[in-house]
């Protein structure tokens, strides 16, 4: 299995890239969000998805573990395939995906395209109990990327708030104010917000 790409890339759209590495070409079907991320980037690695069927051999492409993880998910589902999964990931943000299901909001999920109720339906009774587990762990790793969101969610847990509040208080904060510079100023106005 390939379990990522690292190159060139030397082609993009919002649906494929095509990555060079050292002479050869991987096409790669790619999600909004992933588009999104790589969009500035001349190069860099994607982590991979390989599907082989009857009929086609497909490289899909995540800039992201955690969205390969929640596509993967995604296709387990009765019903769901792999276009269906790249939509969904294309509509929401992987932690949007993951929280809708988790709590249970199919009316969210209905407004993705190729998604009815019935299907809805069966993505949070499928998945609602195994995403649920990991839930903090896909939240907490958006964090991880930027030292100042980690180092005043470290903090706030250090003072004996839990980490999923601790995060949540953070997030809100540096939404409202993502000028914030100083770890001080966002753990006050994390508390503020606990």
């Amino acid at each position: 299995m390939i379990a990522f790409i690292r190159g060139n890339f030397v082609f993009k759209s919002p649906a494929l890239v095509i990555v060079d590495v050292n002479g050869v070409g991987y096409e790669l079907h790619i999600s909004l969000n992933t588009y999104s991320a790589i969009q500035s980037m001349d190069k860099g690695q994607l982590h991979t998805y390989f599907q082989v069927k009857e009929d086609a051999q497909t490289l899909y492409g995540f800039s992201e573990q955690q969205e390969k993880e929640l596509f993967i998910q995604l296709i387990a589902v009765s019903g769901v395939g792999a276009a269906t999964a790249r939509m969904m990931l294309s509509s929401l943000k992987p932690d949007e995906i993951v929280r809708a299901i988790v709590q249970g909001n199919v009316r969210l999920l209905e407004t993705i395209k190729g998604i009815g109720k019935k299907s809805a339906e069966r993505i949070v009774l499928e998945l609602k109990d195994k995403l649920a587990k990991n839930v903090y762990n896909l939240n907490i790793s958006t964090l991880i990327n930027n030292t100042l969101e980690q180092d005043a969610l470290n903090a706030l847990v250090a003072l004996g708030i839990a980490r999923p509040t601790g995060e949540q208080a953070v997030q809100r904060v540096l939404k409202a104010e993502p000028a914030l510079n100083h770890v001080e100023d966002i753990i006050k106005k994390a508390l503020k917000n606990i």
